[in-house]
């Protein structure tokens, strides 16, 4: 039996049925609690997940904002909880959460975006953009695709970053790197190991390729032109907008400070349900990208890896069932999202506490 949250969110997703309703460009940027379409094909769907998730609620077992829908259009959307515990602020369907790892097919993205501008190449090695670089032989498709070896930066960081009250961020990673060199965990390209550090690089790599920052660029290129008005990458130069929801440890007390946080790449997206369903939509109409790039971007990376495991540029793949879907975990934020790219339906669960997340196959099974 499969025990990860991931994949109970595919079985849902294979299952459910959806309806038409408000296309996404045009959703209203109003705090709406809940969004729920009934009739005959979805009533009992969203009903059952309205149970589903609200028990889990109401046992203390999820706080978060859930929208499930189908080519774009809204099916089920629903806030449980509290943006901020201290406060009693209620969350909202306009919510910001931090995506955490959520975040990494963003970057890809980006990536993918200047590859398709004839600005790099797949193959390029690290060393081309960052010449003094330490490692060798590494290329972009192998950071894409978790196949670099570098070792994770949020490991060494804890021996080499002198104070932890002070916030490090890319160039302070490439700094601890060149001058440490701490001990790869394989040659280029031997195999998968997911890695946060590879992603970062990625971003680096953003900027200097398209003489931005990489929040800039991330704003302008992509974030803007879909419409994604409640997205940005984290600026500390920028405080964060009051709808921002509290990241909270498990006790519900807020997770504070965190000197890796001015990392980004490999996390540090911050965005809404609907700003996500914008997004999914605009991949499904291949809207910034051709769908050869996109095509690319879904297809499994290694043959060695089970067939619901398998990863592309910045998503996990589900080969079998046609899924393609991440998780996040940062910081007192969980972040999930589930494509099913055959009927074209999306969940996205975005959550704001730390707390182990129980969702189990034998529930999910009794909705449907």
């Amino acid at each position: 039996m499969k025990k990860t949250a991931i994949y109970f969110f595919t079985l849902l997703l294979l299952f459910v049925s959806a309806c038409k309703s408000e296309k996404v460009p045009n959703v209203s940027n109003a705090q709406v609690y809940t969004r729920v379409t009934f009739n005959r094909e979805t009533t009992s769907a969203t009903t059952r997940i309205n149970q589903y998730f609200s028990d889990k609620y109401r046992k203390g077992a999820f706080n978060g904002v859930v929208l499930f829908a189908e080519k774009g259009n809204i099916v089920f959307e629903k806030a449980f909880g509290y943006s901020d515990f201290r406060k009693k602020t209620p969350l909202t369907t306009n919510s910001v959460f931090q995506l955490a790892s959520v975040s990494k097919q963003f970057t890809a993205f980006a990536v993918m975006l200047l590859k398709e501008r004839g600005k790099l190449s797949y193959s390029d090695s690290v060393r081309k953009f960052f010449p003094n670089f330490p490692y060798e032989n590494i290329t972009i498709r192998q950071l894409l695709t978790h196949a670099s070896g570098l070792p994770n930066y949020m490991y060494f960081a804890n021996d080499y970053w002198p104070d932890k009250h002070k916030l490090m961020d890319n160039r302070d990673m490439f700094s601890m790197l060149q001058n440490n060199r701490p001990e790869p965990y394989f040659r280029p390209g031997l195999r998968y190991f997911y890695s946060n550090t590879g992603y970062a690089v990625l971003a680096s790599i953003v900027e200097k390729v398209s003489g931005m920052p990489f929040y800039k660029f991330m704003e302008t290129q992509i974030f803007k032109p879909l419409g994604m008005e409640n997205t940005f990458v984290y600026n500390p130069q920028n405080p964060l907008p009051m709808n921002v929801a509290e990241g909270h440890n498990p006790n519900r007390a807020p997770v504070g400070f965190n000197y890796q946080n001015g990392v980004v790449g490999d996390k540090n997206v911050y965005s809404t349900v609907e700003d996500l369903l914008r997004w999914d939509y605009a991949l499904y109409k291949a809207q910034l990208v051709g769908q050869e790039c996109l095509t690319e971007a879904f297809t499994p990376a290694f043959k060695n890896l089970r067939d619901d495991h398998n990863y592309g540029f910045g998503w996990r793949i589900n080969e079998k069932d046609n899924i393609v879907y991440h998780g996040g975990w940062w910081d007192g934020y969980r972040s999930y999202i589930v494509r099913s790219l055959g009927n074209q339906r999306t969940i996205i669960v975005l959550i704001n506490t730390a707390q182990h997340v129980p969702f189990h196959l034998p529930d999910l099974e009794e909705l449907f």
